[in-house]
């Protein structure tokens, strides 16, 4: 019962700042709800008994992404009169990219959706072991796609980044 309150109230908590998220005007309260959001779903870690995964992803995102977020943001400076108008060859890419990741969500969806789910024995759950067997045996190609996803992130951050040159 103790369980069950805590996860309502987590999950109240994980929902009302992804909305907070969205529709804060300024982006950096955005980035600061988005930090207590990745905090209540390491909650939902914890209660799942995977303490690994809950304290990588407290140092991964809340720690390292977050911040890099953060200095993005306040570098990038994103007021929209001062923001150049992108050429017509960069948004075409920009969509073709978005689109071939759409693609591949779906197609990933599909195949879970087909597959029977077998649930883990509670001995399997969390160790960091088990996480590495899985991760490198039965999920290489998800996870190669995603280090290919966090490249093309990588590239087009360096791509808005980069100055306008002015004729």
């Amino acid at each position: 019962m103790t369980s069950q309150i805590i996860f309502y109230i987590l999950s109240a908590f994980t929902l009302l700042s992804a909305l907070f998220v969205v529709f804060s005007k300024n982006p950096i309260y955005s980035v600061l709800w988005l930090i207590v959001c990745f905090f209540t779903i390491a909650g939902h870690f914890v209660m799942l008994n995977a303490q690994f995964l809950a304290v990588v992803h407290i140092i991964v995102y809340s720690g390292a992404i977050m911040v890099l977020f953060l200095f993005t943001v306040m570098l990038l400076n994103l007021n929209k009169e001062t923001e150049p108008h992108k050429p017509l060859l960069l948004k075409f890419a920009a969509v073709i990219s978005g689109g071939a990741l759409f693609l591949l969500l779906m197609a990933a969806m599909k195949s879970n959706i087909n597959s029977a789910y077998v649930a883990p024995q509670l001995s399997e759950i969390g160790y960091v072991k088990n996480i590495g067997l899985k991760l490198y045996n039965e999920y290489t190609l998800p996870f190669e796609v995603a280090s290919i996803l966090f490249l093309s992130a990588m590239i087009g951050s360096v791509v808005l980044a980069k100055k306008e040159r002015f004729n």
